[in-house]
């Protein structure tokens, strides 16, 4: 390379640079101009976000200022303008001030004249949960066991849940339903008798009571021995209530008596003697607690009166069944399959004190048991707890035979012991 080429190319490396960094500054300042755009774009559009929210925050206020001076019977008010709501939803929780459990359920029971097998089945089952369970023979009345008869023959409580089953019956016998009517409950919603005694449906039996209506349902609940003694001289049993009118329409009238029992005071024989009924095809018996030896050799059933229910039985045992077996009472765990056993449970609470309902009766080839569980207390007490100490009370009664030999219950009163293992 000569000396002239080496200065040629160094000349126009020079003249490069100068032209180089004299469109720099040019550069610079395109980029900084638009840095400087975008800034005041993002300014902008801020401003507009914030001047859109003080616009929507001044609307609540007038809003929330005229909800407050509107006059509250105004019709049209109530209805074109939606409530604001200054505090979030608070969840609403339950307080019970009554007691689950009891020290001695078996305190003043008068017992010589029980079943001992039931007796203990029952005893064990119920634990120390504040309760009672009554075992009864559906043909004819007699109680085979009545476990805290304090509670057995108090004045009642709420059935909840268990008033269904009188209400079936009813709306079954009047034809305002058959087992497959499908009944709506909203507008893509409906159910069957069966699907509705199974999971304790309170919308379907709502609207079955408002087609019976009050005077239907009242003349029913007295028919299956509400508001009357249930017992035959039985000393210390208390009167439920039937209410003579419907409840008011702003507490739910008709629907909720039909549905859970407001305002309707059962005792635990009461619903003993209807189930009893349910099992033997219509007979209601005048349930009788032998006392003695004596009494229980010298039995003898009394009837009250006949139900037209025969025919309406496999109407609702499928339902009843299915609670058992799928439904509400599915803690009951069945542990055997030969025999059947049918039941509805019922939860619902009042004045701090929460009701657990199960009643049930086993459908066994060598006769019929009918047991009442009713629990009374706080938070663990509702209708699966009762139900699974049915449960317990069934698996007893396997445990010792109860089912399986063809022994009257006054041999087993007269002759045998107790013989039963520790509370499950």
């Amino acid at each position: 390379m000569t000396l002239m080429t080496l200065r040629l190319r160094l000349f126009v490396f020079f003249v490069a640079t100068l032209v180089l960094s004299s469109a720099s500054p040019a550069r610079t300042s395109t980029t900084a101009k638009t840095k400087s755009s975008a800034k005041v774009a993002e300014s902008a559009h801020a401003q507009k976000r914030m001047a859109r929210l003080r616009h929507h925050r001044a609307g609540r206020r007038r809003a929330i200022s005229r909800a407050a001076v509107a006059p509250t019977s105004s019709a049209s008010v109530a209805a074109t303008q939606r409530p604001v709501s200054l505090h979030r939803h608070r969840r609403y929780v339950e307080r019970f001030t009554a007691s689950s459990f009891a020290a001695d359920i078996t305190d003043g029971d008068v017992i010589e004249g029980e079943d001992p097998i039931v007796r203990q089945a029952a005893i064990d089952a119920l634990g120390n949960m504040n309760g009672t369970v009554v075992a009864i023979d559906p043909t004819d009345g007699r109680i085979l066991a009545m476990v805290n008869q304090k509670l057995a023959l108090s004045e009642g409580a709420q059935p909840c849940s268990t008033i269904k089953v009188a209400v079936a019956l009813a709306a079954l016998n009047e034809k305002v339903i058959t087992r497959d009517t499908a009944v709506p409950l909203g507008r893509r919603s409906q159910m069957t008798l069966t699907q509705a005694l199974a999971h304790s449906n309170n919308a379907y039996f709502e609207a079955v009571g408002r087609r019976l209506g009050f005077p239907k349902v009242s003349s029913y609940a007295h028919q299956f021995g509400l508001g009357e003694l249930a017992g035959y001289n039985i000393e210390g049993e208390h009167l439920g209530v039937f209410p003579a009118r419907e409840l008011p329409s702003s507490l739910g009238g008709v629907g909720k008596m039909c549905s859970f029992g407001e305002s309707i005071s059962m005792t635990p024989l009461q619903l003993g003697a209807l189930v009893s009924a349910i099992a033997n095809g219509g007979t209601l018996y005048y349930l009788q607690h032998p006392t003695s030896v004596d009494q229980v050799i010298s039995y003898k059933p009394r009837i009250k009166r006949q139900l037209e229910i025969g025919p309406l039985v496999p109407e609702i045992a499928e339902g009843m069944t299915g609670a058992v077996q799928y439904g509400t009472a599915r803690s009951l765990r069945l542990n055997f399959s030969e025999e059947q056993i049918l039941g509805k449970t019922g939860t619902c609470s009042k004045n701090g004190t929460r009701f657990g309902w199960f009643a049930s009766y086993a459908d066994t080839q060598y006769g019929h048991i009918v047991t009442v569980v009713f629990l009374r207390g706080g938070r663990p007490t509702y209708g699966p707890k009762a139900a699974e100490i049915s449960g317990k009370f069934y698996r007893g009664l396997y445990d010792h035979n109860f089912f399986r030999q063809p022994s009257t219950a006054a041999s087993r009163t007269v002759h045998e012991k107790p013989s039963m293992g520790a509370p499950q």
